[in-house]
């Protein structure tokens, strides 16, 4: 039997009710933080722009753009929102490939649920149900996909997109297993992101778009390759060299593989370690100007990434390690207000990069684990490690943490008390329509 056919005839035949209540209720945690961030990000340039441009496509308004208040067609919503929460690197991650579950799987899932009128819990179980299906393709395949070139939110994510539309579109497994198929057919997304531009936004707005528009092929009768996974041409061969059949289809039914971690920071996943790094360090009262030298010990996984000294733009960055460590350092965060175009050539972090160096050591515990090690002007030395980063699996944010995460970002978005009301929306499982009513209540604040 075909993967796509044992996986199809799982997602369509799984209850709500059924569902394992822990992953179930961290997609409630997971939906908060995907609004706040989505919100967040519709306010950047990357975000405003592609909101703009599905706005001036028109169509049957059928689901919201967060951040403007218009509706357009589920596909258009699905491709705006994705953009907008990848838009200011503070969407949830995994802890394999450090992939997103919320720019393709949920905005797939709530353009379409807001579309048909879904319930909450229909939602959320089309969320989880689309989180399994992204991870067990990325544990199937990485990481040989990641190594080729290919970015495991987009890729993996298309499939994932399918899966939660599909469920909330009510196919049935033959339409899946077309639906899977057609997903293949439209997986992308490509590693050569990093840079002074918007590219790697854009990722998984397609994946979220296209996730929608197999599920609604496959209801009106178009089909597809059932051997779109492990077949001679599937995704596995293309993107990964092969695919552990086994990998993907292991528990099937029994277990859930779906753990998701949250960020703290307004960065790159494999940065945090380093971002918390410097944060103790200002709290053990180390300052920039006393600083003679400061060395970055990473793990030879993540060694080499990151390593951008002097960033041109936010977008640069947020993904620069360097960076991202003095800012924390000096300004003792690294939220969205560190991160703008005007602060990179600040002469403070300029100053203190210059005192930087990365190097690795393979003893580290983990692939992301960071040991900062300061020289002091005056001889003496402070060293500092992080292996679980804030946010992580080792190092969870409590729901206290991620609503105030959420508060944080909204608060330039949303009229007073507005933020509060959706995090009671969202913690009792509201309909889907009085939710996206309450993330549109203060839209036009701004203007925008």
């Amino acid at each position: 039997m075909p993967a796509a056919t044992e996986l199809a005839k799982h997602f369509t035949t799984v209850s709500a009710e059924s569902l394992p209540e822990a992953p179930l209720s961290e997609m409630r945690r997971l939906l908060l933080d995907y609004l706040g961030v989505a919100l967040s990000g519709s306010r950047t340039e990357s975000g405003r722009i592609a909101g703009e441009v599905m706005i001036g496509l028109g169509g049957v308004p059928q689901a919201t753009v967060l951040g403007r208040g218009d509706k357009v067609p589920a596909v258009h919503a699905a491709f705006a929102n994705a953009v907008s929460e990848h838009s200011i690197e503070m969407d949830d991650v995994d802890d394999l490939a450090l992939f997103h579950h919320g720019p393709p799987v949920v905005s797939a899932a709530l353009a379409t649920a807001e579309w048909t009128n879904s319930s909450g819990h229909e939602l959320l179980a089309a969320m989880l149900c689309g989180c399994e299906m992204m991870n067990r393709l990325s544990l199937a395949t990485n990481p040989a996909l990641r190594d080729r070139g290919y970015h495991t939110t987009p890729a993996c994510g298309v499939f994932g997109a399918t899966v939660a539309a599909s469920r909330l579109l009510r196919l049935d497994a033959d339409q899946l297993v077309s639906a899977l198929g057609l997903a293949g057919a439209q997986a992308s997304g490509l590693m050569e992101m990093y840079g002074p531009s918007m590219q790697k936004r854009i990722n998984p707005g397609p994946a979220a778009r296209n996730g929608v528009v197999a599920a609604m092929l496959a209801q009106a009768g178009f089909t597809g390759a059932d051997t779109v996974f492990e077949g001679e041409r599937g995704f596995g061969q293309a993107f990964a060299g092969g695919i552990d059949v086994d990998v993907l289809l292991e528990d099937l039914g029994a277990e859930v593989p779906v753990a998701v971690e949250y960020k703290a920071y307004s960065a790159a996943r494999p940065i945090h370690n380093a971002i918390d790094g410097a944060l103790q360090l200002k709290q053990l009262g180390v300052t920039a100007s006393e600083i003679e030298r400061l060395v970055v010990f990473r793990h030879p996984d993540w060694s080499e990434y990151h390593r951008n000294f002097a960033p041109a733009t936010y977008h640069e960055a947020q993904v620069s390690l360097p960076y991202s460590t003095a800012v924390a350092l000096i300004d003792g965060a690294a939220l969205p207000a560190q991160y703008s175009d005007d602060q990179v050539r600040r002469p403070d972090l300029v100053a203190l990069m210059g005192k930087m160096r990365v190097e690795t050591d393979p003893s580290l515990s983990r692939g992301v684990s960071c040991r900062l090690e300061v020289t002091r002007t005056d001889g003496n030395t402070v060293t500092v490690q992080v292996d679980d980063a804030k946010g992580s699996l080792g190092n969870p944010m409590t729901d206290a943490d991620l609503e105030a995460k959420f508060t944080r970002l909204v608060a330039p978005v949303l009229p007073k008390g507005a933020p509060e009301e959706i995090v009671r929306a969202v913690r009792e499982v509201s309909p889907v329509d009085e939710l996206i009513a309450l993330c549109a209540a203060g839209e036009a604040r701004d203007g925008a």
